[in-house]
């Protein structure tokens, strides 16, 4: 089954818009971990089995993993979505881009070393560092557009030199649903915390699903959201939140402080829908 199949019956099976990011970080583990040399996957796949029947997707980040040598949890990690939560995609958080037989081996890392449904990639280096991606049609390509952070305004409201006046970020939404999406395959990073640009990108890329950081810790509002976002069947969004989710509670029943978070945003997300 293509990502943007199990995507969408996903949203139906649970109900659920909410992507739980997997950023562990080892300080912030619960004290009954902290002894454990697989502390990462225990906790990650502890929080995957609390919350994958109230999720539409799992989204973990890649350099929370490499950074402390822990790939292989990764690699396990993923399958242990996939053996144990049939169903539910997995994006690899990646955001690479490169050129040429560098970005052939960034594919085939996200695909076959770790078997992951989709990986996030920066457009800034044209369609020919993102084409091995584009190619597997099976696979879910999720192109940064207008990001969450503060600074995204530096580059991503620059208007282009092609006399049309749109922003740059305007200008990738617009490639991609145009040009890029030929296998059906392409998604959209947006962010929570513009909400206004959310709904112009939206209008701009008619149902192509958007990823959609920033609730949570970065203040991202989940009303505004759905409605800027949604498409109209009521879907068409993978709303992120990664720190409030997994560290919602910091003893030894965390992964149901997890839950109970995960739960509390979906439904939140439901009642605007």
């Amino acid at each position: 089954m293509t990502f943007t199949a199990q995507l969408a019956a996903a949203w139906q099976r649970n109900d659920s818009l909410v992507c739980v990011g997997l950023d562990p970080e080892p300080e912030r583990l619960p004290a009954a971990l902290r002894g454990d040399p697989d502390a990462i996957f225990s906790f990650c796949a502890a929080i995957v089995d609390a919350t994958a029947d109230l999720v539409c997707c799992f989204k973990p980040q890649i350099a929370h993993f490499a950074a402390v040598g822990a790939e292989d949890a990764l690699v396990r990690l993923i399958a242990h979505i996939h053996d144990r939560h049939p169903g539910v995609p997995v994006i690899l958080d990646a955001k690479r881009g490169d050129i040429g037989s560098t970005a052939t081996r960034y594919a085939q890392e996200a695909f076959n070393r770790y078997a992951a449904d989709a990986v996030t990639v920066n457009p800034y280096l044209g369609r020919d560092s993102v084409q091995p991606f584009l190619d597997r049609a099976d696979k879910g390509v999720v192109l940064l557009c207008r990001t969450s952070n503060p600074g995204a305004r530096d580059l991503q409201d620059l208007v282009v030199a092609d006399g049309s006046g749109q922003r740059l970020y305007q200008h990738v939404a617009a490639m991609v649903a145009r040009e890029w999406n030929a296998n059906g395959n392409c998604l959209l990073v947006v962010g929570a915390t513009y909400p206004q640009e959310l709904a112009d990108v939206r209008r701009r890329v008619g149902d192509m699903p958007l990823l959609v950081p920033g609730v949570g810790a970065q203040g991202g509002d989940v009303e505004a959201v759905v409605r800027h976002g949604k498409t109209a069947a009521g879907s068409g969004l993978l709303i992120s939140s990664s720190r409030a989710i997994l560290y919602a509670g910091s003893g030894a029943d965390f992964a149901t402080a997890a839950r109970g978070a995960a739960r509390t945003l979906r439904d939140a997300i439901n009642r605007c829908r």
